[in-house]
């Protein structure tokens, strides 16, 4: 009767949500660095890819980000001194 993934009933899904967000200012690899680990030491972040020139930041979560966490994103690149752009139309 039930659909779901394991004989006992429990879904074991893992969910990824990749966002683009653009940051100004990542111009080498010591700024892919501090980026990196400054977003990717939110909680909320299972992992951070930062493009060094364009500034690109895909951050996977396992939810959909919202308004809060856009804000904290924006609030931790800004305080690692980069230049927090908003997210990349994908």
């Amino acid at each position: 009767m039930s659909n779901c993934c394991t004989p006992d009933g429990s879904c074991h899904t893992t969910t990824e949500i990749k966002t683009t967000y653009k940051v100004g200012g990542v111009g080498s690899a010591h700024c892919q660095g501090v980026v990196a680990k400054a977003v990717g030491g939110l909680d909320e972040v299972a992992a951070v890819e930062v493009e060094i020139g364009t500034g690109l930041v895909t951050v996977t979560t396992a939810a959909e980000p919202d308004e809060a966490l856009d804000a904290l994103i924006a609030k931790t690149v800004d305080e690692a001194g980069y230049d927090f752009a908003g997210r990349v139309a994908a």
